[in-house]
């Protein structure tokens, strides 16, 4: 079916670590079956990374719908001071 995407902003500050969860980022398609709608990041963020939380540290470029209904993956800032704002695709 179609794929409808949700996706807000958030805010960090530095050094700080958001938990993407489906208040901030959803996929549907009509399916039950949220393991099988993957995320790929395409452009990473600059300043910091999105990683799992259980593994702090090793950046990801993929996870699926279904760890973000868990609460597994999170954007994470990094210490930096050169940028007011940073994204990810």
């Amino acid at each position: 079916g179609d794929i409808v995407l949700l996706a807000k902003p958030v805010t960090l500050t530095e050094g700080d670590r958001v938990t993407l969860t489906t208040d901030v980022l959803m996929a549907t398609d009509g399916t039950s079956k949220p393991e099988k709608l993957l995320y790929a990041v395409s452009v990473p963020p600059v300043r910091g990374q999105i990683e799992y939380i259980n593994y702090p540290g090793v950046p990801i470029s993929s996870w699926s719908q279904l760890d973000v209904v868990a609460q597994k993956v999170c954007d994470v800032h990094d210490n930096s001071h050169e940028a007011s704002k940073d994204s990810f695709r």
